[in-house]
């Protein structure tokens, strides 16, 4: 099997690897649009269907809301027959423009409703124009009772009150008794005729027909029984009236007949018929929507058939191919990485398989025999490179040294410049020192030459005392000058070389120090100003501290004074201390010729100056800063401008952090 694989393997190879996969891509491509199109039909038939089911949906809505609107007109109707509210009369007309738009409107749109649509019409104006007949039929018996019920009433009750008054104005009349059966008729008569009104049964009309004729039955009796032609047109009038009110309420019962009657049939009946309608409709519609959604089911299962038959396939055929495919780059790749594996481990010995392949991997295996090449080339140099490694350590640790070396003389640049300041301010009074004993000597020789001669005065002697007395003065005001500055240098000089931690008075190192640098003030003609309030005790490294200080002291000499020297005129050094909680702020300060922001900016550098022809060395300002920083535990900060002088700012905690070789430096 692996003999056929690797003659078909090569064929594969003959075919860059890019065109592989292009082929793999264009059968994808392939298949993505055959399942494309198939989705797309299959969309399209899904489309009507859904249509289709989603119009019957439609239509069954629309059925049952029409039924809803039914009922609630027919309810509606009823009500309104009991009590005409115009609320409810507003509704119903509300609610019948609704009903008829409703059905006009889908019938021009839904395809469903056109066999019945009309039909549906039809019955739908009849149940709304049975509203319009009832409410005529209402009006006209509103009419009916106002004109034939209730006036006639309030007629017959205004000539019961006649006929009772006059009755009452004749003494000895015999109408009283039937009279007063005629009243008690027309009680009994009301009472019928509002239990008719409320309730339109058959009974009550016969009643307040019989009570009617009892009325008219007692007239003709109390005809002949009247007292005078008054009473007499009033009982021909009550007679009137009680026929009116009889006719009327036989007129009212027909009223309420034929209002019976449209309630039933064109109220009832159309809303019966059309629920009926309705019911047989949507049993169409319920028919449809069946046929619908299984035409629906149908064509999403075979579309769902179709694409899965389609992508299997090509999914097979990709399948293979890429398989092919696959096994053409991962076999050269394999053994192209135990090339390289063995390039790694510096087995060059290997050959690197497949470099007379036309394809990437091939162009791969090339490059990869090159590398090997190179490789054995690299390492024949990297002894070479290893040897030139070890020389360029030895110079930069020389290097390393070298400048270790230049900042240590930078400091003992600086300790040998107070030593010379030192001696010379300690070489003014032991000159005078000098002098003044030498003065003495010859004064003393002299005293004694005058003694031995005997010529000695008590004059010259008081002379003689008095001046040992003055040159005994100025001999210890000297040596007690010189044993200060002695004493102010040892401390500075102890400080510099034990670089020990202790605690002491700032104002006090200060004045140590501004005493060492004095005589280099004094030569650049520089005038200092010192602020050093008492009482600022530090527990922190002096030594390192008045290192800063002179730092500061002479690169302004040094630097920020010359141009002033070379004129004669006269510089301005300040120094100030304050003390800002658990830290202190050291600030210095002179009014030379500044820096420039780029000089400014690099003056801590190492080895940065501006006066590198002048034996300057960089190494001052940055031996000044990595004290400050490092060792002190504060920070530093320089601001300067053109014609405008220097100014250092240095902030230092009272007691100064711990260093690392200071508990080994104790323990031992």
């Amino acid at each position: 099997m692996n003999g056929d694989r690797k003659p078909l393997q090569g064929l594969v190879r003959r075919w860059p690897i890019r065109r592989r996969i292009l082929a793999i891509a264009a059968l994808n491509s392939v298949l993505a649009l055959a399942l494309l199109l198939i989705v797309w039909d299959g969309a399209q038939g899904l489309s009507r269907a859904w249509t289709e089911l989603r119009q019957v949906r439609q239509t069954e809505r629309f059925l049952d809301q029409i039924d809803r609107d039914t009922e609630r007109h027919q309810g509606l109707t009823h009500r309104y027959i009991v009590q005409p509210e115009p609320e409810v009369l507003a509704e119903i007309t509300r609610l019948r423009e609704t009903l008829l738009s409703r059905l006009r409107v889908q019938a021009r749109l839904d395809p469903l409703l056109k066999g019945v649509a009309q039909q549906l019409t039809d019955v739908t104006d009849r149940f709304v124009g049975g509203f319009d007949a009832l409410r005529d039929g209402r009006s006209r018996i509103w009419a009916i009772y106002d004109d034939q019920i209730a006036r006639p009433s309030r007629e017959m009750s205004g000539l019961y009150g006649v006929i009772e008054g006059l009755e009452a104005a004749t003494p000895g009349s015999l109408v009283a008794a039937p009279l007063a059966k005629s009243r008690e008729a027309y009680h009994a008569m009301m009472l019928s005729t509002n239990a008719f009104y409320l309730s339109t049964a058959p009974d009550a009309a016969e009643e307040v027909a019989r009570q009617a004729a009892a009325i008219r039955r007692t007239v003709p009796v109390m005809v002949d029984l009247a007292n005078g032609d008054i009473q007499r047109l009033a009982l021909d009038a009550l007679d009137q009236r009680a026929s009116t009110f009889a006719q009327g309420v036989e007129t009212l019962a027909a009223e309420f007949a034929a209002q019976a009657r449209l309630l039933k049939e064109e109220i009832d009946g159309n809303a019966d018929r059309l629920s009926a309608m309705i019911r047989g409709v949507s049993a169409e519609v319920r028919a449809a929507e069946r046929a619908a959604q299984a035409r629906f089911d149908d064509t999403l299962s075979d579309a769902a058939t179709k694409l899965g038959a389609v992508a299997f396939g090509f999914v097979l055929v990709v399948a293979v191919l890429s398989l092919m495919v696959s096994k053409s780059i991962i076999d050269p790749l394999h053994g192209l990485h135990r090339a390289m594996t063995a390039i790694a481990g510096g087995r060059y010995e290997e050959e690197v398989p497949g470099r007379n392949a036309h394809d990437e991997v091939g162009e791969m295996a090339g490059a990869v025999e090159v590398f090997r090449e190179n490789a054995i080339a690299r390492q024949r140099a990297e002894n070479d490179l290893r040897a030139a490694k070890e020389r360029a350590e030895v110079a930069l640790s020389e290097l390393r040294e070298a400048q270790a070396s230049l900042i240590e003389a930078e400091k003992f640049a600086a300790l040998g410049g107070l030593v010379a300041g030192v001696a010379h301010e300690v070489n003014n009074p032991v000159g005078i020192s000098l002098t003044v004993a030498s003065s003495l000597t010859m004064r003393c020789d002299a005293i004694a030459a005058e003694l031995s001669g005997g010529g000695l005065r008590k004059s010259q002697l008081v002379e003689f005392v008095t001046g040992v007395r003055d040159a005994g003065g100025q001999l210890v005001a000297n040596l007690m000058r010189a044993g200060d500055l002695v004493r102010a240098f040892k401390q500075i000089a102890v400080d510099r070389s034990l670089d020990d931690r202790r605690s002491f008075d700032l104002a006090e190192t200060c004045e140590q120090i501004i005493a060492s640098v004095r005589p280099e003030l004094k030569a650049a003609r520089v005038r200092l100003e010192a602020s050093l309030p008492a009482g600022i005790v530090m527990d922190s490294y002096p030594g390192p501290l008045g290192q800063v200080l002179t730092n500061l002291f002479l690169n302004a000499v040094r630097h920020a004074f010359q141009d002033r020297q070379d004129a004669g005129a006269e510089g301005h050094v300040t120094l100030t201390l304050e003390r800002a909680g658990d830290r202190v702020q050291i600030t210095f300060a002179d009014d030379g010729c500044g820096m420039s922001e780029e000089v400014a900016r690099r003056a801590f550098e190492p080895f940065f100056t501006t006066q590198r022809g002048r034996g300057g060395t960089g190494l001052g300002l940055h031996l000044a800063y990595n004290i400050v920083t490092r060792q002190l535990g504060g920070r530093i900060a320089l601001h300067s401008a053109p014609n405008a002088g220097c100014r250092f700012q240095i902030t230092l905690p009272l007691v100064a952090p711990q260093r690392d070789e200071e508990p080994s430096r104790q323990a031992a």
